[in-house]
């Protein structure tokens, strides 16, 4: 899992790697490496630790050449150690290879090697992959690019799990091979030079025009040119697409976190998720990549919606949406547990899957067995050019832009606003009245404006952040459609400054959470002007009678209430319940951020987290 770069061309290739690198950082990494091929050898090096301490490595003892590939690590496979680190080698030393994904049979196929003669130096998974590409090469007669495709295809046929991969040999400089399964790669087109990349944003400084490649494809790459090919060795077709994404998107600008940065931009991301799919004169959504009829809709009986994480939770808010609007039983189910369930499911079962990054491998198994069982599945991503993207039966582009920080921020506002846009289509084609549709639209457009005063609020946030940012314990609680921002505002906290956050409904605190408040143990209680308001009162009562602080975010015209009993309260825009939860979370990723920055916590880059989880 994390980031792989190549390059092949005329220019030095350690620079180009290196800034790719960089630009891979926000995925996650716990070491790097680079290997260059240069004058008939394979030149490597590897640090533990960030990519600054691999650029001074190389300054201390310089590598050339302008074929190379590189890579950044987030351990699955042996400790972080700088002989785990990534490229490895095979047994001649002449082959290197990087690799994200997961060889499950690792353990057999390194015992089988080691019986051949083959020495291991590292304890990864990836390292037998090495040595297998490199005996099926070294059996070959010839030296040319098409005995190392057919080495990599012969090594790939005893390998189960999943890999991305970027091959190069000291006997054949200007060459990269690449091959996926389970784990994206992107190929850059340049003039006179190529790429090969996990992620397009480590290379849109370059080009913009790339290959997405498919699964079971293999790459042979040069400077002037590149061959796709299938693992059973048939010709592959490709089509080639143009980057929307800029080399200024992925740069932090004037912020000091992309989080802050990507906390700022959701008055654009969520509009922009709006954008052209209102229709006042319906009083409804247009959304035409879902790729099914009124009709089509109106048969669907139930429907469940699967992702993982941060997307997990904008599920659990459309859960409550569809089934408020439109009326269709909806359930949430974990992707991660999605696969191996025996979920009964109706003929008339319509599945969404929602994932940032369109990548996610859980979420992609999910897709994938929803589809063997013959549901239609639907896709929520943010990449249009992802696999979920590409084999889903239809979908919504969140279109939210470039999201580097490790926590999702306006992801989840996006993805929770295409939901709405679900649920007021589903509503509107059953039950739901124009009038209702109406007012519905109107609250939508008026969303940008209101998210941009929650976005002023910040430097009050940030003061009652930094008050509660020594303790050890917080509480989140919520009810309705804001129990899943409870859930989220304490992933928040948890992914990007340690401290143990725990999200629940508001009226589960007696039975059993309320043992856990004392005057150490905050509780952030989401009280919002809704139907709910008064019990949610009466839970923060409980909690402040047993001595626990609590920061209560609430709504404009209700603050008086709140300020009565509570330590502090922060104050959204009146907004209809629906769409509370998205002001409200906007409130949670400012408090969890100025926490994690008053603890000087590394915000972007969270220890033991990465931004695509592209391995089970």
């Amino acid at each position: 899992m994390c980031g792989i770069i190549g390059y092949v061309g005329k220019a030095e290739a350690v620079p180009i790697l290196l800034e790719g690198l960089k630009r891979l950082e926000y995925r996650g990494y716990d070491s790097a490496g680079v290997a260059t091929l240069e004058e008939g050898l394979v030149s490597v090096r590897k640090e533990v630790g960030r990519i600054d301490d691999l650029r001074r490595s190389i300054a201390l003892n310089p590598i050339g050449g302008s074929t190379g590939i590189s890579h950044t690590r987030w351990a699955t496979h042996g400790k972080v150690t700088r002989e785990n680190a990534h490229p490895h080698l095979d047994r001649s030393g002449k082959l290197a290879l990087v690799h994200n994904g997961v060889i499950e049979n690792y353990a057999e196929l390194r015992t089988q090697l080691e019986e051949e003669g083959h020495l291991f130096v590292s304890q990864t998974d990836t390292e037998a992959l090495a040595q297998l590409v490199g005996r099926a090469f070294d059996r070959s007669t010839e030296r040319n690019q098409g005995a190392l495709v057919s080495a990599v295809r012969e090594a790939l046929t005893h390998v189960k799990g999943t890999y991305g991969i970027a091959v190069v040999h000291a006997e054949l400089p200007g060459l990269i091979i690449g091959a996926r399964r389970g784990s994206p790669l992107v190929l850059g087109i340049g003039k006179g030079e190529h790429f090969l990349a996990s992620d397009v944003s480590a290379i849109v400084g370059h080009t913009r025009d790339v290959v997405y490649l498919n699964d079971y494809e293999i790459a042979a790459i040069t400077g002037e040119g590149f061959v796709l090919s299938t693992i059973d060795g048939a010709g592959a077709g490709y089509n080639v697409t143009t980057v929307d994404m800029s080399h200024e998107d992925v740069d932090k600008g004037e912020y000091p976190h992309y989080m802050l940065k990507e906390i700022h931009e959701q008055v654009r991301s969520v509009t922009d998720a709006l954008r052209g799919r209102l229709s006042h004169e319906e009083a409804t959504a247009k959304l035409g990549g879902l790729n099914m009829s009124n009709g089509d809709l109106r048969s669907i009986e139930r429907i469940v919606l699967s992702g993982c994480g941060t997307a997990f939770h904008a599920a659990m808010v459309g859960e409550y949406l569809i089934e408020s609007l439109a009326q269709i039983p909806t359930e949430c189910e974990y992707a991660s547990e999605f696969r191996y369930r025996n979920l009964p499911m109706t003929k008339d079962t319509l599945v969404f899957v929602l994932s940032q990054s369109g990548e996610t491998a859980d979420t992609l198994a999910a897709l994938r067995e929803s589809q063997r069982k013959g549901h239609r599945t639907l896709g929520i991503c943010n990449n249009v050019a992802s696999t979920i993207a590409r084999e889903s039966d239809g979908g919504v582009y969140m279109h939210a832009g470039p999201e580097i920080g490790v926590a999702a921020t306006k992801s989840f506002t996006s993805q929770v606003t295409v939901l709405t846009l679900i649920a007021l289509l589903l509503g509107r084609i059953r039950n739901l009245s124009s009038s209702a549709g109406s007012r519905i639209i109107s609250e939508l457009e008026e969303l940008p404006a209101k998210i941009d005063r929650v976005l002023k609020l910040e430097v009050e946030i940030a003061a009652i952040a930094r008050r509660y940012a020594q303790s050890k314990v917080m509480l989140f609680m919520g009810r309705q459609y804001n129990y899943p921002v409870a859930l989220e505002g304490a992933l928040k906290l948890k992914e990007i400054s340690y401290i143990a956050a725990m999200g629940y409904p508001s009226a589960e605190l007696k039975h059993g959470v309320i043992a856990l408040v004392n005057p150490e143990t905050p509780s952030v209680v989401i009280a919002p002007n809704d139907a709910v308001f008064a019990k949610n009162l009466s839970n923060i009562e409980e909690v402040k009678a047993r001595g626990g602080p609590v920061i209560a975010i609430g709504t404009e015209g209700k603050g008086n209430e709140l300020s009565l009993i509570c330590d502090d309260v922060i104050l959204i825009p009146e907004a209809s319940e629906i769409l509370t939860p998205i002001l409200a979370s906007i409130v949670l990723q400012f408090f969890a951020y100025y926490i994690a920055v008053e603890l000087g916590c590394d915000v972007d880059k969270p220890r033991n987290l990465a931004k695509s989880v592209t391995v089970e």
